[in-house]
């Protein structure tokens, strides 16, 4: 399930999607229950690039279309080790939602549950282990994920930042 990632785009990016949710929300209104689809989703190539997005509509086909135009343009760059796995361990955090992540030696694989394994694995990251920590709420967990990789800093990126080279690290 690729799609492109923007239809106007010459270059014509694929981008693996999957849903991470999809609920039923109701606006109570004085006729009645007006009921419509929630949809969240994530997008990455699998080499470093991941994004979220959600998305409400009438119907769910649609709900998800939005979703993947949110996701599309919330895309993230993620520090990767050896492509592989991440350069330390984290905690990233999105309301109550707190997801650890470590990283692990090769041929451990992805050891995370729901929306924390969706965002990992299309963020191309192949060895890591991930524990949701504080609420499961598939969205904010997602989104914690994310936040984590987003924050990851890799020992290049802390030399430069130090004005020295990594060997003097």
């Amino acid at each position: 399930m690729a799609r492109q990632e923007n239809s106007k785009n010459p270059k014509k990016k694929l981008l693996d999607e999957k849903v991470i949710n999809i609920s039923r929300v109701t606006k109570v209104t004085k006729g009645g229950r007006h009921f419509r689809f929630s949809a969240a989703m994530v997008v990455g190539n699998g080499k470093g690039l991941v994004g979220i997005g959600t998305g409400k509509a009438n119907e769910v086909p649609e709900a998800i279309a939005k979703g993947l135009e949110a996701a599309n343009k919330n895309l993230v760059k993620v520090a990767l080790v050896e492509n592989r796995t991440i350069p330390h361990e984290i905690i990233g955090t999105c309301g109550r939602a707190r997801v650890l992540l470590k990283p692990a030696p090769k041929g451990t694989g992805i050891i995370a549950g729901g929306a924390a394994r969706a965002v990992l694995e299309l963020a191309g990251i192949k060895d890591i282990v991930a524990k949701s920590l504080g609420s499961n709420t598939k969205v904010n967990v997602a989104k914690a994920t994310l936040e984590a990789l987003k924050n990851e800093r890799t020992a290049e990126m802390i030399a430069e930042l130090r004005g020295k080279k990594v060997e003097e690290l």
